[in-house]
């Protein structure tokens, strides 16, 4: 037994064994992402890149149908008798086929990425009841990622959309139209100066590109749903019976876990690789990473080979939220409590902080501000409505 001098010699101590650890990590719940947005903005694209670089399961209607096919179980078999008969799988096996496999033995060890679901089709079951499914789930989502995309933007890069009937493969605009290809072509050798060798290796890339050659561009072709007509018409039936629930959903899930990114952007933009060769969301982590972990780094770490981890305020300011705004941190102005990084966003923060952080850490912080004004003329029903919304948000009128 160890002397009261050799305990206070050693304060830290692992106080998990090997076993311990490991049967902690066997308990543990996968990381599970949902994918919402309108018809046509990424979902599928960035869920497959999720997937891939998280190592989840893949959720998707097709995706789902194709497997079932491919293994010859009994969905599989059915969805097989209904194509030979030249009928349509019903949506309301499709809905069975991937609840059936977010339950799967795959996805309780490495988790999934659902995209497609809720979907626009009511034919089985309303968007709202599709929602309560997804709240019902057995392995319910940890992440929801929104992807945001202004109805004109998304409408013009869908009607620019083209398949090639053989590989079945879709090119944007940018990357079958001569024009923009010859533009964007200008653009690179006006601001870049390229040695010799490697513009005569790019040449020989260019003219073994399929893309380049004139006779695949005459077998493209444009999808009935791609034309803008038909892209408005979805745009619309999603805003009109999708959207609403959609929201109240997104506004139910903690702040932390909700992630809003830019349809616009290029789904390899959202990712960053670090040093390591590790993945991480650019939308997840700091802005300042790298300024961020040098300063950490000069820190006296709490324990031998302790690793800081990332508080749920993330880079927002502790003392700024609690007084009801959302102040992004300084990384000079980093602290640790309890093994975790806060990052104040003033020297005033950050004394009131270190006197004592427990008011700005208690429950029910993190607790993101959210001010709604009501207005109107007299006897309108402000009073009715603004206890409406305080009572589902759980705010103060």
């Amino acid at each position: 037994m160890a002397s009261p001098k050799e305990k206070q010699d050693q304060p830290f101590a692992d106080i998990f064994n090997e076993d311990e650890a490991e049967k902690s990590f066997l308990l543990s719940k996968p990381t599970c992402f949902i994918i919402l947005g309108k018809p046509g903005s990424g979902k599928k694209t960035l869920a497959r890149k999720l997937a891939q670089i998280w190592k989840c399961i893949f959720i998707e209607a097709l995706e789902v149908i194709q497997m079932n096919i491919q293994e010859e179980t009994e969905y599989g078999l059915k969805c097989q008798e209904l194509l030979f008969k030249g009928q349509s799988i019903s949506e309301e096996l499709v809905t069975e086929m991937i609840l059936k496999k977010t339950e799967s033995p795959e996805v309780a060890h490495f988790g999934y990425v659902l995209s497609g679901f809720p979907s626009l089709s009511e034919e089985y079951m309303t968007v709202s009841q599709q929602i309560e499914k997804i709240k019902n789930l057995k392995l319910k989502p940890d992440f929801l990622i929104n992807i945001k995309c202004s109805d004109y933007d998304l409408c013009q890069r869908i009607s620019g959309q083209r398949q090639h009937p053989d590989s079945g493969k879709v090119y944007q605009k940018n990357q079958w139209d001569p024009n923009i290809i010859e533009k964007h072509k200008k653009e690179k050798d006006q601001h870049e100066e390229e040695i010799e060798e490697d513009e005569e290796q790019e040449e020989e890339e260019t003219a073994e590109d399929p893309l380049m050659t004139s006779e695949f561009l005459h077998q493209l072709v444009q999808r009935p749903e791609d034309i803008l007509e038909n892209a408005e018409e979805r745009v619309g039936i999603y805003k009109d019976i999708m959207l609403h629930h959609l929201e109240d959903l997104m506004a139910e899930q903690d702040c932390q876990y909700l992630i809003e990114l830019d349809g616009n952007q290029p789904p390899d933009d959202l990712f960053v690789v670090t040093s390591d060769k590790k993945y991480i969301c650019s939308y997840c982590c700091f802005n300042k990473q790298d300024e961020l972990f040098r300063v950490l780094s000069s820190y006296k770490l709490i324990a031998h080979r302790y690793q800081w981890r990332r508080s749920r305020w993330g880079q927002a300011c502790p003392v700024a939220l609690k007084e009801g705004d959302i102040v992004m941190g300084k990384p000079d102005l980093a602290v640790s409590f309890l093994g975790k990084m806060y990052i104040l966003s003033s020297p005033e923060a950050l004394k009131t902080f270190m006197l004592n952080p427990r008011p700005y850490l208690l429950p029910p912080m993190p607790l993101p501000p959210c001010k709604v004004l009501v207005f109107g003329p007299p006897f309108s029903g402000r009073t009715t409505i603004c206890n409406l919304i305080a009572h589902k948000y759980k705010g103060k009128v």
